[in-house]
């Protein structure tokens, strides 16, 4: 696509998000809401819509070429992903469940699930690839070096002409095959004609015959043909068949002109960077010493006008409060407070506090009389309606008819580095003036003889005992550079290497009744596709910048539990390399025997807390978490898997908003654990159940269809209602059972059968009922279900009261 049809795009995308600001707005300053279905359609409803912003925007920054339009749409873009995070947590919060379901909502959008699935922006690990890539060869090496590394073997690259001559080789030997075969019939024709040296003559009218008929057969042949083909477009046009996952030329053109805008992008960047630094150096040479002497003038002049005025010397404003910038914006308006008037204002201060505990006493009686839902300030709206309004102004009817190339824009990048060159020179005078006036004080004083200094404001004094920073951790290894630690890390496999897998690649269908089942006062299980979308808004999001992890609510640790073969380690794997994070294995076998005595353990622990931290992002992965808080170790486990018991919550606690690490655990048996210690440990939950059909359904189109030979007519439906039970890995296990090298050679000639499938699928456990039971029992038991069970319990304890004072009404 051309930049104009991106610039398209974004306008949309801008329209949208004006709308939905604007009714961000109004539910930031609306009176809390006490019903909570309508709670629920209000927060949902931005929340649909800043995910459809957010997606919009993405595809925009990743494609726009021109720098300066992309530094808005970046900060346009993390502004929505923030909002989008916080109005998920307040989703959390009103339906009482990880998991909301709004098709209303995405009927009134006119959006499908799949539309509204928020996107992982590839910005998050396109603009690190040199320092992952760089890290990621640093562990190869290095694994390399101890003999541990598992390399495949990668078959040489033929050339051109090898190829060609390998092909007429194996052309040469066909052909002397078929040679043969050709020979073997004449040579049994000309048996047969011995054997019947009678030949009849060959009837000119039973030739026209045979000639019609194969004319008949051939012409009905190519007509089925033709009809199949068209038929087959047809039903993909429609969504009625999985389309083919081969790379057509279209494919290969759009890869190529995609890779074509990623190097225009650098390119223009750099431009841009080397424009600003020009511009900002040639404003400080040619135009500091006129901006500073206008500053000073006009400070100076309104000192004397006020001096006239009052007779009083005024104080500059604080650099917080904008310094004399504040001064010039506001003319007219009565100026800051004198500094020679030394009055106090008690009187003024008592009034202040006496509306202070008014305004305090009837907050709280509000609170205590309208008990309801309020929205959370947000930390994003302010920045998103300041950058939606710079689109406004700036970039939405903009004629760039002069710039096909989108290059910078040479003039707004002076006007930047004018007024940023203006501003710091502003800090530099009001700083110097401020001197001036503290001794043009001190000399009025002495002129009118006041003694003494005037008191200065006292700082405020924290009256609180606590303090917000936490301890600072002693430094064990002070000396030690990053590369020597993260050597040994690696050489004592606590660092490791990840399968590279992407988050769309773990396939699921979101549900289409758990919003009716709901409404029903029903508590649905999630599906897969739910799951994906909880692991993008809580493990990968909120560390893809350092912006996201600080302003949004904080997620330490995350426990990811399911049964075998349900894809917890491929969620893992997902959320690494959609981050380019760093992977720490702290599994208790992994960890089993390294660093031991209580003074190894204090050593492990503060080196995968200090290089997690160093080379963030990083994951903290912990298989089966439950191990570290069993209450009887068997006495066959040798790993010592109690040995993390108090080190993980303190690993977890110490994760603060500065530091873009997750500690995430895996489990197939949650239940064998100390519960109350592990939830303590890990702030969210997140269950994978056994798929559903619509899931099972499209895992078996996406696995199958990547084979050539199989029919598109192929019945999945059927494999999807005999898995019922089973896992996706299970799946996994059985196509590449059956789906071996010389059964894909086959696939044209012997097509695939459901026998074949389900033959192998009979040798695979399915998980069975009593484990099901057992992790809805435990499912049940977790922080958040616990809430929604107790908001039941009081909203039926309130209506029984109602109906009981109902009843004494009638009575009396």
């Amino acid at each position: 696509m051309s930049s104009a049809t991106y610039d398209e795009l974004w306008g949309e995308a801008e329209t949208l998000l004006t709308e939905t600001v604007q009714a961000d707005a109004v539910l930031q300053g609306a009176k809390p809401l006490k019903d909570r279905k309508k709670v629920h359609n209000v927060v949902s409803t931005l929340y649909i819509r800043y995910s459809l912003v957010s997606n919009k925007l993405e595809q925009c920054y990743e494609q726009v070429i021109q720098p300066q339009k992309r530094l808005l749409l970046k900060r346009l873009l993390d502004a929505s992903l923030g909002r989008v995070l916080e109005l998920k947590h307040e989703l959390v919060n009103v339906d009482l469940s990880e998991c909301s379901y709004y098709d209303d909502v995405l009927i009134e959008c006119g959006v499908t699930p799949q539309e509204a699935e928020i996107r992982v922006p590839r910005y998050f690990r396109r603009e690190q690839i040199e320092q992952i890539e760089e890290r990621w060869t640093f562990v190869e090496s290095t694994l390399r070096n101890l003999g541990t590394l598992r390399e495949t073997v990668v078959s040489e690259q033929m050339t051109e002409s090898q190829a060609i001559r390998l092909i007429q080789a194996h052309e040469r030997a066909r052909q002397g095959r078929l040679r043969y075969q050709f020979m073997k019939e004449i040579r049994q024709m000309k048996d047969r004609s011995i054997v019947k040296p009678e030949v009849q003559e060959e009837d000119q009218e039973s030739e026209k015959l045979a000639a019609m008929k194969i004319q008949k057969l051939w012409r009905g042949y190519i007509t089925r043909r033709r009809i199949r083909k068209r038929r087959l477009e047809e039903m993909l046009l429609i969504g009625m068949l999985q389309p083919g996952q081969t790379i057509t030329e279209n494919a290969r053109r759009a890869e190529k002109v995609k890779q074509q805008r990623y190097e225009k992008q650098m390119d223009f960047q750099q431009q841009y960077q080397d424009l600003v630094s020009e511009a900002k150096e040639r404003i400080c040479r040619e135009k500091s010493a006129v901006m500073e002497e206008n500053i000073r003038s006009e400070i100076r002049n309104w000192i004397d006008s006020y001096f006239q005025q009052t007779g009083k010397i005024p104080d500059l404003p604080s650099v917080e409060n904008g310094g004399s910038r504040m001064i010039f914006s506001r003319q007219g308006t009565e100026s800051t407070v004198s500094k020679s008037t030394a009055l106090s204002s008690k009187e003024s201060k008592k009034s202040k506090r006496s509306k202070s505990k008014k305004d305090s006493e009837t907050e709280q009686s509000e609170d205590e009389t309208d008990l309801g839902f309020k929205s959370v300030p947000s930390n994003f709206l302010s920045e998103l309606i300041r950058a939606n309004q710079e689109y406004q102004d700036v970039w939405k009817n903009k004629d760039e008819s002069m710039n096909p190339m989108q290059l910078p824009y040479r003039d707004m990048i002076e006007a930047e580095k004018t007024k940023e060159t203006e501003d710091e020179v502003r800090l530099v005078v009001d700083q110097a003036m401020r001197e001036d006036i503290e001794a043009l004080q001190t000399a009025l004083d002495r002129d009118r003889g006041v003694k003494g200094k005037r008191a200065k404001p006292q700082k405020r004094v924290r009256r609180s005992g606590k303090k917000n920073k936490k301890k600072k951790e002693k430094d064990l290894t002070p000396d030690r550079t990053l590369e020597s630690l993260f050597e040994e890390l690696v050489a004592e496999g606590i660092i490791k290497l990840y399968r590279k897998t992407s988050l769309d690649e773990f396939k699921g269908e979101k549900s289409f009744a758990n919003h009716e089942l709901r409404e029903k006062e029903g508590d649905p299980l999630p599906t897969l596709g739910d799951t994906r979308q909880l692991i993008a808004e809580y493990c990968i999001l909120p560390l893809g910048n350092e912006v996201l992890r600080e302003l949004t609510p904080l997620v330490r640790s995350v426990l990811i539990a399911g049964p075998r073969g349900s894809g917890k380690k491929f969620l893992v794997n997902a959320i690494c390399t959609e981050l380019g994070a760093t992977l720490f294995d702290i599994t208790p076998a992994n960890i089993a025997g390294k660093y031991p005595s209580r003074s190894g353990q204090i050593m492990l622990v503060h080196l995968i807390s200090k290089v997690s931290r160093l080379l963030q992002p990083s994951v903290i992965f912990m298989d089966e978490a439950e191990k570290p808080f069993v209450k009887k170790v068997p006495k066959t486990d040798k790993t010592d898997p109690k040995r993390m018991k108090k080190d993980l919550p303190r690993l977890v606690r110490n994760v603060t908003a500065e530091d873009r690490v997750l500690i995430v655990g895996t489990s197939n048996k949650p239940w064998d654990g100390d519960q109350k210690l592990l939830f303590q440990a890990y702030d969210k939950v997140i269950y994978i159940p056994r798929p559903d059909y619509g899931s099972m359904s499209l895992v078996w189109k996406d696995l199958l269809y990547k084979y050539s030979g199989i029919s598109r007519q192929f019945d999945t439906s059927a494999m999807a209602k005999a898995c019922d039970g089973f896992t996706i890995g299970t799946v996994l296990a059985v196509l590449d059972e059956v789906m071996t090298t010389k059964r894909m050679v086959q696939l044209r000639t012997h097509p695939l059968t459901h026998a074949e499938l389900v033959n192998a699928l009979s040798f695979k456990d399915p998980v069975y009922r009593e484990e099901e039971d057992a992790f809805l029992a435990w499912f049940s038991k977790t922080p958040t279900c616990r809430r929604k069970q107790r908001a039941l319990e009081l909203e039926l304890e309130r209506l029984n009261a109602e109906n009981e004072k109902k009843k004494m009404k009638k009575g009396k």
